[in-house]
């Protein structure tokens, strides 16, 4: 039986598939073929014309991601608040530089434009993503603009990178707004109660009680409300956050002159027109 053809094995190492090549003088050195100094035979040459240069390449998405937004000149990291600028720095300098400032865009632009103040906090996060403020930035930029997932899962990094319960009421409203309240009255818990200042208690009960109100549980919802200094003569947003609230869902109770004595008392703290109780009230008593 006559022998099958078989291809022969390289000879040596590092010559896969290929056969000896033959000696150029210099051990390793490989067979140069066509004219002088390695040029194809016949004066050709390989690769662009000469005087033109090769176009560049599109931006992917996830450079694009990382370039960020531009951001003024005149924008510093020390714009920054001290705390913050303290959280960033186990990052290289320059690195941290670049992070800051990006982090200010996205704290000025936040509710002027959540989408920008957002690709601002990406950029921040592509360059440190297991930095816990720059998480949290993301969250926050992604809450603004309800992006629920998003936020919640940047919230949930956040916390494991930093131990911080702060963001719970926020993170408390994702479930919410993800049509869980079951989820959000978990967070309801005397540890994290304790982690949290006065505003942040009134902010999470806020919250609790738009939980049970989601779940038809309106008495509850006022019960947890009543539970909050709700007379308080602080003027900060929480009080007329809360005070709101309450007048809203005294309202959904069927308890309509309650609500509109109250929804009086959040215009009365109101001075930044966070809501709209001048319009529930000119509906009320129009």
């Amino acid at each position: 039986m006559a022998e099958s053809k078989r291809p022969r094995p390289s000879q040596g190492r590092g010559g896969a598939g290929k056969g000896p090549q033959k000696r150029t003088g210099r051990p390793g050195a490989p067979e140069r073929r066509g004219g002088r100094g390695g040029a194809p035979a016949g004066g050709q040459r390989s690769g662009p014309p000469r005087g033109r240069r090769p176009e560049p390449k599109e931006r992917t998405d996830a450079q694009k991601t990382y370039d960020g937004p531009p951001i003024p000149d005149d924008v510093s990291a020390k714009d920054l608040d001290r705390f913050a600028r303290q959280e960033l720095q186990g990052l290289p300098p320059k690195l941290a530089e670049k992070v800051a400032r990006h982090l200010v865009m996205a704290g000025s632009l936040l509710h002027e434009d959540p989408a920008l103040a957002h690709q601002h906090a990406l950029a921040a996060r592509a360059r440190a993503m297991r930095n816990g403020l720059v998480r949290e930035a993301t969250g926050e930029t992604a809450y603004a603009l309800g992006n629920w997932s998003e936020a919640l899962s940047e919230f949930r990094a956040a916390r494991r990178i930093t131990g911080r319960l702060i963001y719970a009421a926020m993170m408390a409203d994702c479930e919410r707004a993800l049509k869980r309240p079951e989820k959000a009255l978990e967070y309801d818990t005397p540890d994290i109660r304790a982690h949290l200042d006065e505003a942040g208690n009134a902010e999470l009960t806020i919250v609790m009680a738009g939980a049970r109100r989601d779940m038809g549980q309106l008495e509850a919802a006022l019960q947890l409300l009543e539970t909050e200094n709700l007379l308080s003569k602080n003027r900060a947003d929480w009080v007329a956050r809360l005070r709101y609230a309450y007048a809203d869902t005294l309202l959904a109770a069927g308890r309509r002159d309650e609500a509109v004595t109250w929804f009086h008392r959040v215009v009365a703290v109101d001075g930044n027109k966070l809501t709209d109780a001048e319009e529930r009230l000119a509906e009320l008593e129009g």
